[in-house]
This record gives structure tokens, sequence and C-alpha cells, in this order.
């Protein structure tokens, strides 16, 4: 009976190990090659998050679509349930010295690609036609450039997507810039289409949901919905009458007969209407698109 009570107490010890999210001992194999030593892992959202140290003090966050599979490091033994059981039943286990004296392997990892983020902003303005100051004023607004903010609501990257919403955009990695601008841009110029190219309904849109603004006719009556489009539309008209500032000082002929929130490229003349209600007195324009 006594034999038959431990085994269960080791069955059920053995379930729990299992249901643990980290482990310790693995190397992550990612899909490129390379390899990652960590002592603990846990999954938080769509990243892995990789403890190099066991006391948690050093981590690595990698994209979990990244990685292939993981592996019991080779510096540690691979199987510890004999040796852990022995050591409750006071039995001493013998460790070979090469595995006491082992130290860990040193992972060369490869250098991050610098991001030109300009560059990326300009890239999927001209791929969905829109102002980059727009792109850069709606970033500054979610995210402030940072690459791997992830807000209480689990919006993430630089345009803050949700998980679903980066779903249907084709984004696999939200805290890739490239692919999260270039969603978060596919997907305000889908909204100002939607909206007939009505920048404020767009951005409460972007920042609500369409389903609210379809609700109440308009932008809802959400205090961080209109402070968040007022921001914006001050930010990209601040931006267009520094521009215009620029352009009369080289040019004061040409220069007067340009409105404060004119686009950089002069491709179309569609106005986005700005709400005088929300601080915005002047008209956003976006290019490539007809009144």
């Amino acid at each position: 009976m006594a034999g038959l009570s431990s085994y269960r107490r080791w069955a059920v010890l053995a379930i729990l190990a299992m249901a643990l999210p980290c482990f310790a001992g693995e190397v992550a194999v990612l899909k490129n090659g390379f390899e990652i030593r960590h002592e603990r892992r846990t999954v938080i959202g769509t990243v892995t998050r990789l403890y190099v140290k066991a006391d948690k003090s050093s981590f690595v966050d990698v994209p979990t679509a990244e990685i292939d599979h993981f592996e019991a490091a080779a510096d540690l033994p691979v199987t510890v349930a004999a040796p852990a059981r022995a050591a409750a039943e006071n039995v001493r286990v013998a460790v070979p010295n090469v595995v006491q004296n082992a130290k860990p392997r040193t992972i060369a990892f490869p250098a991050r690609p610098v991001v030109n983020l300009n560059q990326v902003v300009n890239d999927a303005s001209d791929r969905y036609r829109l102002d980059p100051d727009l792109v850069n004023s709606v970033i500054k607004a979610e995210s402030d450039f940072h690459v791997r903010a992830v807000s209480p609501k689990g919006a993430q990257g630089l345009m803050q997507l949700m998980p679903g919403t980066a779903t249907g955009l084709g984004v696999s990695n939200t805290f890739d810039p490239q692919a999260n601008v270039d969603g978060g841009t596919k997907y305000l110029r889908e909204l100002l289409e939607r909206y007939n190219f009505d920048l404020v309904k767009a951005l409460a849109a972007y920042n609500a949901g369409p389903e609210r603004v379809e609700r109440f006719g308009g932008v809802p009556p959400y205090y961080e919905t209109r402070t968040y489009v007022a921001r914006i539309v001050k930010d990209f008209n601040k931006k267009k009458m520094a521009e215009q500032k620029a352009a009369s000082a080289k040019n004061p002929a040409a220069a007067s007969t340009k409105t404060a929130a004119t686009s950089a490229k002069p491709a179309g003349n569609s106005k986005l209407q700005a709400n005088s209600k929300l601080q915005a007195k002047t008209a956003a324009t976006t290019n490539g698109e007809k009144n």
C-alpha cells in the first residue's frame, strides 16, 4: 500500500510538471537556425519570453512563430525524474563530473538589422496613397514610436494593432516595424475609404472601432477617442503649417496659393474633413484621391 501511495504521488508530480508554462535547461531552436539556451520560458501573447537565468533577471523575447521547436540542453541531464525520485527517497545519485562542471554554451546572436522608420513609413504611405505625415502622427499618438509597445487592452507595436485586426490584415508579427506599419497604414486607408475620406471619422474608428462610429453616427462620446482624434489632427496640421512656412521662405509667391494643411505630395486634392469641435480648424489632405 505504501508503494502504491508513493507511485500516485510521483504520478501527480509528473502531471503538474507537464502543465507548467516553462521548463528548465532547454534550447529554443529558431527557424533561422539559431539556438537560444534558456532556463525557463513563458508565452506572452504572440511572444515567447526565454529566461536566460533561472532567477528571471535576464530574458529574451522571441516571436513564437519564429521558434521551430524546443529540445533539452546538451549540457544538462535529459532525464530528471529518476534523480528527483531517488533524492526524495534519500538515495544518493552519482552525477558525472562532466555535467557538474559543464558551462553554458556561448550563443552567437545575429545583429539586429537597423530599421529606417522614416523609410518604412514612406514606403507604406506610397503603397496605400496616404500622406506620410498623417501616418507618423498616428504612430506618435498610438505608441510614441515604441516598436514593442503593448497597451493594457492588448494592442501591439507601432500602430497598436489588436491581434484580431492584425490577423485580418495579414500581419503575423506585430513587433516587426515594417509589417506593423504596413498593416496599420492599410487599415487606416480602408477606414478613410469607408467614411468617404472623413479624417475625423476614420481616426475615431481606428481608436474605438467602426461599430461604435456607426452606432453614434460619428465620433463616439468617449473622452479617450475625442482626445485621440484631436491630438492626431492637431499634430498633422502642425506638420503641414511648418511645411508651408518652409515653402514660403523658399518661394513666397508659389507658397501663398497653398493652404496650411495640404499634402506634401500634389498627387490629389481630396480633403479629409476635420471637426472644429475637436480643435481641428483646418482641413487635412491625402494623396491620390478626388473630391
